[in-house]
């Protein structure tokens, strides 16, 4: 017979508390950016990203949050709809992208607080390497146990199947 390690109840509670507090403050910031700004809390990390580094490619973008292309890419869309990203042809290579954050898409960006998102990958950037590695494994293998790894990963808190409406506020 094969050995059956249980985890302690604490360790199961442990883990299942901190994704618990992880998940409640990305909601409760998406539903405070929704509130107050009109953007999805995906939404506004994306456009401060770009605010942050303006003229990115879609890939650049994709990268720097993260992300998959095709989530960033949804984002984007919604973003450029309501007049607060600008894409352009590049000067050195007019078959790439570039992406900008239009004037009121650079004063709703500034007077925003920092996104969720941003403060999560900086603690996880924080962790030594190692730790990160055992992180990233664990999760992965949390996710396959649960098959979830079927399932395209989407920005937190960005409902692709809703268009969202974006509500200007002074």
């Amino acid at each position: 017979m094969g050995t059956h390690i249980i985890p302690r109840p604490t360790d199961t509670r442990d883990i299942l508390d901190a994704v618990r507090r992880i998940v409640r403050t990305l909601h409760e910031a998406s539903r405070a950016s929704q509130k107050t700004h009109g953007l999805s809390g995906a939404q506004l990390f994306v456009l401060q990203t770009l605010a942050d580094s303006p003229g990115l490619s879609l890939n650049a973008l994709a990268d720097r949050t993260h992300t998959h292309q095709s989530s960033v890419s949804t984002v984007v869309s919604r973003l450029a709809e309501h007049g607060l990203v600008l894409r352009a042809a590049a000067a050195d290579d007019g078959r790439r992208l570039e992406l900008r954050v239009s004037a009121e898409g650079r004063r709703l960006a500034a007077r925003a607080p920092g996104a969720a998102q941003a403060r999560l990958i900086e603690a996880i950037a924080r962790l030594p390497a190692g730790r990160r590695r055992t992180l990233a494994r664990a999760l992965h293998e949390l996710t396959t146990t649960m098959e979830l790894t079927g399932r395209a990963p989407v920005m937190f808190f960005d409902n692709p199947d809703r268009k969202g409406r974006r509500v200007t506020r002074g």
